[in-house]
C-alpha cells in the first residue's frame, strides 16, 4: 500500500470515527437524561405516596406530645390510691406505653426530630421524678407539686411540639 491508499483510507475512515463518537456521545446523554427523568417520577410517585404516612406519623407524635405534656398528663391520668409512689409510677408507666404505641413512627421522620421527641420523653419523666423527691405524701399533693414545677419553665413537650411543626413546614 502506498501512502495515497492510506490517506484515502484514512480519509474513509475519518468520518466514520467522528460520527461514531458523536452519536456514542448523544446515545450516552440520552440515556442519563431518561434515567434522570424515570428517577424523579419514581420520586415523585412515591412522595404522593408517602406524604400522607408522613404526615400521619408526625399527627400521631404531637398527640402524643400533647398527652405527654405534665397538665394534661395530671388531668387525665388520675391517681388509683393515695400513695404518691403509686401515682408517680402510673404517670411514669402512661408515659411509656404511650411511647410504646407510637414507636413505630419514628421511620417516617428524621432522626433529628425522633431524637428531639425521646428527649422529651425523658425531660418528662425526670420532672415527675424530681417532683416525686418532694415532702408531699399524698397523689393530691404530689400533684400539685408537679403542676407547680411545669409552671416554672417551657414545658418539654411544647419544646418537641414547636420543632416538630417546623419539620412539617419544611415538607412542603
Amino acid at each position: 500500500m502506498n501512502e495515497v491508499d492510506i490517506l484515502q483510507l484514512f480519509a474513509y475512515l475519518l468520518p466514520a470515527v467522528v460520527t461514531g463518537v458523536v452519536a456514542f456521545y448523544f446515545f450516552r446523554l440520552h440515556t442519563k437524561n431518561e434515567d434522570g427523568r424515570r428517577r424523579y417520577l419514581l420520586h415523585k410517585d412515591s412522595q404522593t405516596k408517602t406524604l400522607p404516612i408522613r404526615l400521619q406519623a408526625y399527627e400521631r407524635m404531637a398527640l402524643f406530645l400533647e398527652r405527654i405534656s405534665i397538665p394534661s398528663l395530671v388531668v387525665r391520668v388520675s391517681p388509683t390510691s393515695n400513695n404518691k409512689n403509686d401515682y408517680e409510677n402510673l404517670l411514669i408507666k402512661s408515659i411509656e406505653n404511650e411511647f410504646d404505641h407510637n414507636l413505630s413512627q419514628q421511620i417516617y421522620m428524621t432522626d433529628e426530630c425522633w431524637n428531639i421527641i425521646k428527649a422529651a420523653k425523658s425531660a418528662t419523666i425526670q420532672i415527675i421524678r424530681k417532683a416525686g423527691m418532694s415532702e408531699s405524701d399524698t397523689a393530691d399533693k404530689f400533684r400539685e407539686d408537679i403542676l407547680n414545677a411545669s409552671m416554672d419553665k417551657a414545658s418539654p413537650s411544647a419544646t418537641a411540639l414547636s420543632y416538630v411543626k417546623k419539620e412539617i413546614s419544611d415538607l412542603w
